[in-house]
């Protein structure tokens, strides 16, 4: 690839993914790269000009915010062509366009620290498309831009949040159940907010649980009551012994359990719904990373007089827009609606009005799809590497649960972990204070590193996993 552009470039003024941009900004210009010119792979350019990939990707990544390139995946990085919107044909599907993105997005500087802290969404188009999409709604808002939000202009958002849940198995569903929330965590608050009463209600989670169970709980001074699990998810007997007469809510993240990595089967989610009945208290099902066709019913199928469920789009489109929803038992969404209107008066009109467009627009379908396999091709990149230790994972999903060996403790391990420039999630996130914990850690697959930098992370944790320290005994 011709790069007698960059020839006697220099990086002595600013930073030098700034001073890059500018010099492919300025060869477009003088038409030293043509529309639709291939510009070098981010690795390739980086040796060229003995700078870092991570440079390079950055001064890629700001000039396709632009619209000044266009990457497509699988193929490279090009000069767009500024007449129109970027737009690339799908790899399996001729008759499907997308805007297009680099792939990842926003990533750090190859050999940088690496955090598998959270779940990090790569960008295969989302970007440009949510830039159409907003572009569309600034120019004819059809909520309008003058007046407070209603449950009336709401319709249509609700309408779609309905037709994105069609595959949820929640039973029937009626559109005035379901509630828009800012993002899952909103969305759990909002159910507590509609369920709990008294002055100190009791919340019950798993013994490893998602933190913000917690934390929402904890806010209505609410107390946290962890229930032994087994490989099956929380142990019935054990549900019921906790439950007493006191239990207002259970919390639980059956379809993708956070942390580990189970799932919970049928049959467990009826004896679930058997001791919540006897014990009469309700269900949160959190389904905060939405797997279709699972053939499983949720609580609200099993259990509809007493269930609740809130997901979100913010693992599959994009974060940045805390948009979430919460679905009320049939019939029953009179409180929860009142909790989020005595809350905040509901959602900002052009934020619903873009949720409707993301929930409905046939394309979202194809991203969620590309951002799942983007998943599965950093998961069998990990399993490469740490296939041989006790790993825990289910398909096209962002998290993987790793047993740790004898040899190490989980504190010293993700001390040592960090020290290696690879930040994980230890095991005690997701446990009461006092509780014992497993010796294991939850690494995120995120996206937004490049694939090299992120296999690198992975190496450094296979490295620490072959060689524990010598002052724990074995």
């Amino acid at each position: 690839m011709d790069t007698t552009w960059a020839e006697g470039l220099t990086f002595r003024d600013g930073p030098k993914y700034l001073v890059l941009r500018d010099a492919i900004s300025q060869a477009i210009e003088k038409g030293l790269l043509e529309v639709g010119s291939k510009l070098p792979p981010v690795r390739e350019l980086a040796f060229r000009l003995s700078i870092t990939p991570g440079t390079v990707a950055r001064a890629y990544s700001l000039l396709t915010d632009q619209g000044v390139l266009r990457a497509e995946v699988g193929r490279g990085t090009f000069v767009a062509d500024r007449s129109g919107p970027v737009f690339a044909a799908h790899e399996t599907d001729p008759g499907w366009i997308k805007y297009t993105d680099p792939v990842p997005h926003g990533y750090e500087d190859e050999g940088g620290p690496v955090s598998m802290m959270s779940p990090g969404i790569p960008n295969v188009g989302q970007a440009s498309y949510l830039r159409g999409l907003l572009s569309d709604i600034a120019a004819d808002p059809p909520s309008g831009m003058m007046h407070y939000p209603t449950r009336e202009s709401f319709q249509p958002v609700r309408a779609a949040a309905k037709h994105w849940l069609r595959d949820a198995a929640l039973g029937p569903l009626d559109e005035i159940d379901i509630v828009l929330a800012h993002g899952g965590q909103n969305a759990i608050l909002l159910v507590m907010q509609a369920v709990l009463r008294g002055r100190r209600p009791t919340v019950l989670v798993e013994e490893l649980c998602y933190p913000g169970f917690r934390r929402s709980a904890l806010l209505l001074r609410a107390d946290v009551v962890p229930v032994a699990m087994d490989d099956h998810g929380i142990i019935p007997s054990a549900l019921e012994a906790a439950a007493g007469a006191e239990a207002q809510l259970l919390c639980l993240t059956p379809n993708l359990h956070n942390p580990t990595c189970r799932r919970m089967p049928e049959e467990r989610r009826h004896e679930i719904a058997a001791v919540a009945r006897r014990c009469n208290f309700h269900i949160l099902e959190d389904d905060w990373y939405h797997v279709p066709d699972l053939g499983l019913s949720s609580f609200r199928a099993i259990a509809p007089e007493r269930s609740w469920y809130v997901s979100s789009i913010s693992k599959l489109v994009t974060p940045s827009l805390r948009f979430g929803f919460a679905v009320s038992p049939p019939g029953g969404g009179t409180h929860l609606r009142r909790a989020a209107e005595d809350g905040f008066f509901g959602l900002a009109t052009i934020l619903a009005d873009l949720g409707t467009a993301i929930m409905t627009d046939p394309r979202t379908e194809r991203l969620t799809e590309d951002v799942r396999a983007v998943y599965r091709e950093r998961r069998k990149l990990l399993l490469n590497h740490l296939g041989g230790y006790d790993v825990h994972w289910q398909e096209d999903t962002p998290i993987v649960w790793l047993t740790l060996p004898q040899g190490w403790r989980v504190s010293a391990f993700c001390t040592a972990a960090e020290a290696e420039g690879v930040r994980v999630r230890s095991s005690e996130d997701f446990a009461a204070r006092d509780d014992n914990t497993p010796h294991a850690v939850r690494l995120s697959l995120n996206a937004t590193v490049p694939e090299a930098s992120f296999e690198q992370a992975v190496v450094r944790l296979r490295f620490l996993l072959e060689n524990p320290p010598e002052s724990v005994a074995v």
